[in-house]
This record gives structure tokens, sequence and C-alpha cells, in this order.
């Protein structure tokens, strides 16, 4: 079988990305970026996703997190788009809960190549730490758009913003896990219509 990788560089005048990412990995993440709460968040999701990630990158984070954040979910989508190729053999869909303490989420994913996001849930906190949590909903629109995927998120309750966005990406990478893994049932495209 073929690797089922890609690595993508962007370089603006507000951010320089360089990321590689692989589907069948072993959980291992080399993160070098100047917004703490989202290398922690990468971290997890790569661990949890049993994928291997590779993220080299600095931006305007003098002014806020938000180009820096909004960037690293372009490449990644970018990148798993990439890595999935022409998705033969794939499930496709992908459901995972995943409890934080008090906090629970949910990721549906459907690698359709219909990109939308659906969030619902409200972080009680406007930061962590340093890190704007409305930048997690810019993070995963970006990537939904860029990785072409319908993506439903749902934060079911907690109390913690921390422990409810950890969930999230906890949830983020098993359900990607699941949907990215190959069916030895499936022949060929899963759809209907003969393409995703």
């Amino acid at each position: 079988m073929t690797a089922r990788e890609a690595s993508v560089s962007r370089q603006t005048k507000e951010t320089q990305i360089d990321l590689a990412f692989a589907i069948d990995g072993e959980g291992k993440s080399e993160l070098y970026t100047p917004v703490p709460f989202l290398t922690h968040m990468l971290d997890l999701f790569t661990k949890h996703g049993h994928f291997n990630l590779t993220v080299n990158a600095s931006g305007d984070v003098e002014i806020d997190d938000h180009h820096t954040t909004e960037d690293i979910g372009i490449c990644l989508g970018q990148a798993l788009k990439d890595a999935l190729g022409d998705k033969k053999g794939i499930k496709r869909y992908g459901n995972a809960f995943v409890p934080m303490d008090e906090a629970l989420a949910q990721v549906v994913v459907d690698l359709s190549n219909r990109p939308h996001l659906e969030f619902r849930g409200v972080l009680p906190a406007a930061k962590v730490g340093t890190f704007d949590t409305e930048l997690v909903h810019e993070f995963l629109w970006k990537l939904a758009i860029e990785a072409r995927m319908n993506l439903h998120v749902i934060i079911h309750y907690g109390s913690n913003t921390h422990h409810m966005i950890e969930a999230v990406f906890k949830a983020l990478g098993r359900a990607l896990d699941e949907a990215t893994s190959i069916d030895p049932r499936v022949k060929g495209i899963p759809s209907t219509k003969g393409m995703l």
C-alpha cells in the first residue's frame, strides 16, 4: 500500500508553516509553534488518532494567535486531503465520544468531499491561558474546508473550558482515525456515486 502521507508549506506575510502528516502513524508528534495551547491540542490529536505530525510554525503572535492558528488548520486540512489520495477502501465515516473529567465531547466526520463544520457547544471562558477560545472554531472550520470533510463537533456538557476543548481534540483524532482506516470489505470508493 502506498504511504498515506503529505507535506504542506505555507509562507505568508503573517505566518510561515511547514507541516508533515501521516495517516498511518504511531501517534508521534514534533511540534514547534508559538501557540502553546494549540501545540498541546495538536499533540493530543496526533496521539489519539495514531497519526504522525510534524509542525514548524512561526507567526505574528505579537498581534494575537489568530493567523497562526488559522493557517495551521489550513495546512493540516490540506495535508489530510492529500494524504487520503483517492480514498479507496476507507471507512469514510467516524464517530467518537471522549470524556475529560466533567466534560463530554463528540466528533462525527464524513470524508465526503463536501466541506461543512457544525459546531454545537458553548465554551465558558474566553481564554485558556493566553489562548482565545474562539480560535477553536476558527481552527476546526479551516480544517474542515481544506480537508473537504463534513465535521460535526458537539460539546454535550462541561464546566472547565480546558477540559472541554481537550475532549474535542481527542475525539477529533479518534473519529478521523476511524474514518481514514481501511475496511477490507470496501471495494473501491465508499460512495454510490463512484467518487468522493
